[in-house]
């Protein structure tokens, strides 16, 4: 029974294929919209951790000033210093490294080019805290750093503008005044998290930074990278104890300070993201609705058109049910197709999309499966009514029906 009530369902799609079409859009767009706004927002929030990731492993950030963004560091919050950096590195435990940090944009030249980026003064540390590695070269040496030698590592974006496909390493860079060699290539890390291209940096040793290129001693950041294991909030308070301690602050003074752990921050904006998703995701749903909807209207007016059929069907001996089952199966069968549908147009939409807004796709079979089952539910809801209304049908009036 089941397999001709699914011949005679099928063969009643085929005979309006235009119409049947029609009737699923609605199910197609709502389901495809829902797949594409989940997938594109997990790839979103991968990529957000990704980003965040890249700025490095278990870090945390020392800024001067008692919030993070613009002006976070200013308000006449003293700076850093480089004995902080060796204090910490010293006194707290669960620390892998820590890197001083002083930043400045500067136009370089080399090459008969000139490009503006970002220069760096820090330490060898500063590879580490950021998850960093050299393409080409080498790191710098103890007694460059000690010194404040000319020398300076550069990011893949640099090496691009200035050099195109010519080796930098061993070449002559100029920063403002100041004539350095390159020693080290940085490998590419791509866009970060905010956006900023981080390959588009100079990278010198701190001293050279300051007597060179700045012509001071601050410190605008202290980079600190956390050991595999360690209690973050256990290093955050030992840091936040000692640095009241280093700059002075009696007690119930306020910090003139801000520790920024990269993996909340990781954590809060994946949160956002996710929040967004599920928004659009709903929003994408009401689509849905409205496609069972359309079934529903589509399949009252089938019910109207084959009123002869089903009488005749019901007179010769066919069941009430055996009718409410054939049209309960057309509803699904539409409302299932629709679905399927749409999932292969998803598909195709996400990987564009991901493309685009380059960002990885990632398969969602979870997603996929549930608008697909919610789809053919749909069919089930809206197609009750009309099929209970068929097989309710007298058949005496129905023959009758002109």
């Amino acid at each position: 029974m089941w397999l001709n009530t699914l011949i005679l369902a099928l063969r009643s799609i085929r005979r309006n294929l235009l119409r049947s079409f029609l009737t699923i859009l609605g199910i197609v767009i709502g389901v495809s919209a829902v797949i594409t706004m989940v997938t594109v927002g997990n790839g979103a929030t991968q990529a957000v951790q990704s980003q965040i990731s890249g700025l490095g492993t278990n870090l945390l950030q020392i800024r001067p000033g008692q919030r993070m963004g613009p002006g976070g560091w200013g308000g006449g919050a003293p700076s850093f210093k480089e004995s902080d950096a060796q204090a910490i590195a010293s006194q707290i435990g669960g620390i892998l490294a820590v890197a001083p940090e002083t930043r400045t944009s500067a136009t370089i030249v080399a090459n008969g080019r000139n490009w503006t980026s970002s220069v760096i003064g820090t330490t060898n540390e500063w590879l580490v805290t950021g998850n960093w590695t050299l393409r080409q070269g080498r790191e710098f040496s103890p007694d460059e750093l000690r010194a404040g030698a000319a020398v300076c590592l550069i990011g893949e974006t640099v090496r691009r503008e200035l050099w195109g496909d010519l080796p930098a390493v061993g070449n002559q860079l100029r920063v403002r005044q100041m004539s350095c060699e390159v020693v080290g290539v940085l490998a590419s890390k791509g866009q970060g998290a905010f956006g900023n291209d981080q390959d588009d940096v100079v990278v010198v040793p701190l001293h050279t930074q300051q007597r060179r290129i700045v012509g001071h001693t601050r410190v605008h950041t202290l980079l600190v990278s956390m050991t595999d294991g360690s209690d973050p909030e256990r290093v955050k308070a030992g840091l936040t104890q000692l640095m009241r301690e280093l700059r002075k602050l009696a007690e119930g003074e306020e910090n003139n300070f801000n520790i920024l752990d990269t993996k909340q921050l990781a954590e809060t904006l994946s949160g956002t993201t996710r929040v967004m998703t599920m928004l659009l995701g709903a929003v994408a749903a009401v689509s849905l609705l409205v496609g069972g909807i359309g079934i529903m209207n589509i399949m009252l007016v089938s019910v109207t058109e084959r009123t002869r059929e089903i009488g005749l069907r019901l007179a010769i001996g066919a069941l009430e049910r055996e009718v409410l089952l054939q049209f309960l199966i057309e509803a699904v069968v539409l409302a299932a197709l629709g679905g399927l549908i749409g999932i292969v147009l998803a598909t195709a939409a996400s990987i564009g999309l991901s493309a685009v807004m380059d960002i990885p796709y990632s398969f969602n079979a979870g997603i996929n499966l549930l608008s697909f089952v919610f789809s053919a539910g749909i069919g089930v809801v809206f197609g009750y009514f009309p099929a209970r209304r068929a097989a309710q049908l007298n058949p005496i009036d129905a023959l009758r029906h002109e």
